[in-house]
């Protein structure tokens, strides 16, 4: 059973950092395509950024050179690295394989706000 748990959001100003954290469990990260995917209200459900095996990182134009996607396979755990964060990243975010999110996988995801 693939258990994906995500954690590290909070409250930040514009301009603020935070690192996302999804540790994994019944399922090897590094043999795997990972994503983080955000939420907002009113708003369709985003691939932020990936991840693959191989260490090839996509990103969404909108986060590109402010987020980076990073994971380590001892810990068994992908990180988002946030900074000079905006309003527009306030969302719910969660990790889930790529391209392909399993619909089984979803975790309870890790809000971030951004709001001065």
């Amino acid at each position: 059973q693939v258990q994906l748990v995500e954690s590290g959001g909070g409250l930040v100003q514009p301009g603020g950092s935070l690192m996302l954290s999804c540790t994994a469990s019944g399922i090897i990260l590094g043999r795997n395509t990972m994503a983080w995917y955000r939420l907002a209200p009113g708003k369709r459900r985003e691939l932020v950024a990936s991840l693959t095996s191989g260490g090839t990182t996509t990103y969404v134009d909108s986060v590109k050179g402010r987020f980076t996607i990073s994971r380590d396979n001892v810990k068994n755990t992908v990180y988002l690295q946030m900074n000079s964060l905006k309003p527009e990243d306030t969302a719910d975010y969660y990790c889930n394989t790529a391209p392909y999110a399993n619909p089984r996988y979803w975790g309870q995801g890790t809000q971030v706000t951004v709001s001065s």
